[in-house]
């Protein structure tokens, strides 16, 4: 194991600690507590609060986007603050700790709402829910990804790290709505429509505050004896223009600007994507819950592939080479099933034949989409170094803060626009999979895809500017080794 360090003391420059197979796996479980929680957001919330709650579409997105824009401006707090603490406990324990019971039960509240309060009182209670569920995770979600950037400091070992959190965060989520389709949201004589069984979600939101509780304070009493080899910040008073100073000077790093803006078109399409997947799956495709539970198993079959598959593109071909290759392949699968129905080349719903597509495309599109997620969160991660050569500062907190700033404000944009978007082809409320017009079916479909293209692409291609390879990184980890401090 490392050396401990000292005041603003670096354990192993070189290498950072030697984690075992066991140690990956207790870090990583933590994400599924995110995972878990993002995959509701995304999936079931717009769906949730629109179609069984009865808000409008447009007051949902709007009270989504709110939540992003306000978890955002959080982020930077804390990962400003959790990079400069000092506590027994270290910089992101004590943050991790105090999330993980208050996370879980504003969570369970989230999915159950009052049922006999007015529109502007459920919208209100919406609101207040999610913006609370946001605020709390952020103490948990950020401290635990900047703790990324401290177990480890080499290029590749930091991608496969990097990779047994993906897995949890991708499969947790996966797993959670498959258990959800398989088992809350199934038909009842009262809910004849099972992803409109408000009951299901209910328990769904028991179910998962209790897996995000359990996740939390798993990965945060199994990752505590690491806390004495962590970096820990020298004493100092810093006055307000000088954090800002600091601030600006760490954010300036051009190859954390390249990220950040292909990670901000990316969020954008994500924030769209997530909010309409389910009218997808049940309006336009016309899955049962049964079916939507084999599609999702596709989902968790793609984590473990792209958790393997990550670490061996990462050696092979770099990390952004491998990004561009792997991101154009995924963009590709995620679009031709939707383009191919509106040119009438798809197998009509019901078909067996859509489900087995649509099954494969979960897996393969799955894939190369957290295989191009791992690698981009491996390149942020190897911007700390690059940072701290030109500052003198590890900012960990706030590079991942910043990032997740950005990115939470504009998926924001992303879920409001899908209010808009529905609003706009005249998406009917209390709607019966089967029973909307085809004509407004296809017009969510045909406004949709060319949006969602347009944002990947301008993505993809924001990032060939990025120039900090491995060769790169690794002079900036010898000149860690040899400046004063380094042990």
């Amino acid at each position: 194991m490392a050396e401990a360090t000292g005041e603003g003391g670096r354990a192993g420059v070189a290498g950072g600690l030697r984690l075992r197979t066991s140690d990956k796996l207790l870090y990583g479980v933590g994400a599924t507590a995110s995972g878990v929680k993002a995959r509701g957001l995304s999936a079931f919330l717009m769906l949730f609060y629109n179609q069984v709650v009865g808000l409008p579409a447009a007051w949902v997105g709007a009270a989504i986007m709110i939540a992003l824009v306000f978890d955002a401006i959080v982020d930077p707090l804390v990962g400003q603050v959790s990079d400069n603490l000092r506590t027994p406990w270290g910089r992101r324990h004590p943050f991790m700790y105090l999330s993980a019971i208050p996370l879980a039960l504003t969570l369970f509240l989230l999915w159950s709402p009052p049922g006999m309060w007015s529109k502007e009182a459920v919208f209100a209670y919406m609101l207040a829910v999610t913006l609370t569920v946001r605020f709390l995770d952020t103490f948990f979600e950020l401290p635990h990804t900047a703790l990324l950037a401290e177990l480890t400091r080499d290029y590749d070992q930091r991608t496969t790290l990097v990779a047994f959190r993906a897995f949890f965060r991708i499969a947790g989520g996966h797993l959670m709505t498959l258990i959800t389709y398989k088992f809350f949201l199934q038909p009842t004589a009262e809910y004849p429509v099972g992803i409109l069984n408000r009951d299901g979600y209910a328990q769904y939101g028991l179910f998962a505050a209790l897996l995000v509780l359990f996740t939390i304070l798993v990965s945060t009493a199994g990752t505590h004896r690491f806390i004495p080899h962590l970096h820990r910040p020298a004493k100092r008073t810093a006055k307000l223009g000088e954090m800002a100073r600091e601030v600006a000077h760490t954010l300036s790093n051009r190859s954390f600007a390249i990220l950040l803006a292909s990670g901000t078109l990316l969020a954008i399409a994500t924030g769209l994507k997530g909010a309409l997947e389910l009218y997808f799956e049940a309006y336009f495709w016309e899955f049962t819950p049964d079916q939507l539970a084999l599609i999702t198993g596709g989902g968790i079959v793609a984590s473990a592939l792209g958790v393997t598959l990550a670490p061996i593109v990462s050696r092979t071909l770099g990390k952004k080479r491998g990004a561009l290759i792997v991101w154009t392949i995924s963009l590709t699968l995620a679009s031709a099933p939707i383009a191919l129905r509106l040119a009438g080349l798809m197998p009509p719903n019901g078909s067996d034949a859509l489900l087995y597509i649509m099954i494969g495309e979960s897996v393969f599109q799955g894939t190369a989409a957290l295989t191009t997620g791992i690698l981009l969160s491996s390149m942020l991660a190897d911007v700390v170094e690059d940072s701290e050569v030109r500052t003198g500062r590890r900012s960990e907190g706030l590079l991942f803060s910043a990032d997740s700033l950005l990115k939470k404000t504009v998926s924001g944009l992303g879920v409001f626009t899908s209010g808009l978007l529905l609003t706009f082809v005249g998406f009917p409320q209390d709607a019966k999979p089967g029973q909307v017009d085809p004509e407004v079916i296809r017009n969510m479909a045909a406004v949709y895809l060319p949006i969602v293209i347009t944002l990947y692409l301008a993505a993809i291609a924001t990032l060939f500017a990025f120039r900090l390879d491995k060769s790169a990184h690794e002079e900036n980890l010898r000149k860690l080794a040899s400046s004063p401090g380094a042990v």
